[in-house]
């Protein structure tokens, strides 16, 4: 969880949304002033010719003022926008990564064979300002609108896009390293964040963009948010020794900062501290789960922020140990949604909100066993009632808020769910919700979307200790919202060391799993989005 005051999380009551504006410059003209421009992004170029005592002129003779992209990063005016633009593909896209050198040379003719560049027909004019007129065989331009399904349904397409325009069904590619979806994105560092500068053409009092404060531009920390959404934590066992012989913190060694880096950071910790459990043994016969109140720490340590108590482990020493729990997160400062002290508090949904963007959790139990399930009067997960689902995703919905719902679904051994967990994800992401993600996975399952909806059936484990080779692969989901809208998913991939330490894969490592699951998912053939 990265430090910021202006996280807000709430049970209740709902606030209505605020309207975002693209933000503008102020003119101060007494009489018509001329203005000459480069092409410009559509809706920067409908703001600024909005303004009042402006006439626009097809020449920098004619004008008192030019804007102008700036080349080779050095503007002779001020600086008037900043518009960051990405390298996107089709999701089930391997490939993580090209140097702007590649784009470049693909641009004008040399593509070497391996990809080719798409544009929109607004994005064009900009890019041949800069870079000259395109390959006519390298580059293909369509409208806006018809840009995701034609990159679907030819793989080898690498598309400029502007940053505004993400959404879900596509991957962002880093650029020499650097992506507009990192935590720590830099305007200035990246070099597909396009400058238009401002120039004064005339001896004319220069009293233009009077109470500017900034730039314009798409891509502002103060709307962006990352959520981390992961698979299943029970700190038991051989992973619970491992953190007793070597600290705390040794499940984090090599995947804490991904964690800590995060605005809001998710973990389905299927276990419930309890003050008498018994001290951690690699193996334990059956499969009655307690974790000891300190690991309390290594939740902290994590950077978490909320739990889910979906899990069919959190009852096995009775309610006690789960009460126990729920006053544990409470004092140390951790949300939780998906279970509670009865079924009304199970049931409600979790309200974040961050840098504006307006978050709801919801979660259920659908496998059981019945008997851990809360009631008016017992504690334990909700359970999952799709009509009651459907019915609190329009709430949230009406009130302004992005529904993302996690389940604790049936576990399969194998690389896709079972058919009920198809449909009822489906079922789930046609109701409104934004991400429908699976915590109840051991062995990570593949995806799918509805539309734009994402659904990830299963994410596997995160901090457990099974260590079949299968089992041992990992998704960490890090979502991305901008300005109150859903962008999309970076998936980061783990393989577990140590019964206890995820780590980062290898770049073949990652390539072997990513070309598992897009081809189980059914995406390594071209189809529509």
């Amino acid at each position: 969880m990265t430090e910021n005051p202006e996280i807000a999380i709430t049970t209740g009551p709902y606030q209505t949304m605020p309207t975002s504006i693209l933000p503008q410059p102020t003119f101060e003209f007494d009489s018509p002033v001329y203005i000459h421009s480069d092409p410009l992004p559509e809706n920067v170029q409908a703001s600024l010719k909005s303004e009042n005592n402006i006439e626009w002129v097809e020449s920098d003779e004619l004008a008192d003022y030019s804007i102008k992209i700036v080349h080779s990063g050095v503007a002779q005016g001020t600086v008037l926008i900043r518009w960051v633009y990405t390298i996107v593909a089709a999701f089930p896209t391997i490939q993580d990564e090209i140097s702007l050198g590649r784009v470049v040379n693909c641009w004008r003719g040399a593509c070497g064979g391996e990809f080719r560049l798409l544009v929109s027909e607004e994005t064009l004019p900009i890019f041949q300002n800069l870079w000259g007129n395109p390959d006519p065989q390298s580059v293909l331009v369509l409208p806006a609108d018809k840009l995701l399904e034609k990159a679907w349904q030819e793989r080898d397409l690498r598309v400029i896009l502007p940053f505004d325009q993400l959404e879900p069904r596509w991957k962002t590619l880093r650029v020499d390293g650097i992506s507009p979806l990192d935590q720590d994105f830099v305007l200035e560092d990246y070099s597909l964040t396009i400058e238009w500068e401002w120039r004064l053409n005339h001896d004319k009092p220069n009293d233009f963009l009077k109470n500017r404060k900034s730039v314009i531009t798409n891509r502002l920390p103060e709307k962006f948010t990352s959520l981390i959404l992961t698979g299943t934590t029970a700190l038991v066992r051989h992973t619970a020794e491992r953190m007793e012989l070597n600290g705390l913190d040794y499940p984090l060694q090599d995947i804490g900062e991904w964690l800590r880096s995060a605005d809001l950071v998710h973990v389905s910790n299927e276990v419930s501290f309890y003050e008498n459990c018994p001290p951690a043994l690699p193996m334990r016969g059956g499969q009655r789960f307690c974790t000891s109140p300190r690991y309390v720490e290594f939740l902290k340590l994590a950077g978490v922020d909320v739990v889910e108590l979906t899990g069919n482990h959190l009852l096995d020493w009775g309610p006690e140990p789960f009460l126990y729990t729920l006053d544990l997160y409470n004092q140390n400062g951790i949300k939780y949604y998906g279970g509670g002290r009865n079924l009304k508090e199970a049931r409600q949904p979790l309200l974040i909100e961050h840098h504006g963007n307006r978050l709801a959790l919801i979660g259920c139990n659908r496998a059981g066993p019945e008997n851990i399930w809360a009631t008016d009067d017992q504690p334990g997960p909700s359970p999952c009632n799709m009509k009651e689902l459907e019915e609190e995703i329009r709430n949230v919905l009406d009130k302004g808020y992005l529904p993302i719902v996690t389940f604790q679904h049936y576990e399969v051994e194998d690389f896709m769910p079972m058919n009920l967990t198809l449909q009822e994800f489906e079922q789930t992401a046609q109701f409104g919700a934004v991400i429908v993600s699976g915590s109840q996975a051991h062995f990570a399952h593949g995806f799918g979307f509805y539309r734009d909806h994402f659904m990830h059936y299963g994410l596997g484990n995160l901090f457990f200790d099974q260590m079949f080779p299968l089992h041992r692969r990992q998704f960490i989901d890090r979502h991305v919202f901008y300005d109150g809208k859903y962008l999309g998913v970076e998936l980061l991939t783990t393989i577990l060391e140590d019964y206890a330490r995820p780590r980062p894969m290898t770049k073949d490592e990652r390539a072997e799993m990513l070309a598992d699951y897009f081809r189980v998912s059914g995406w390594l053939e071209s189809e529509k989005p």
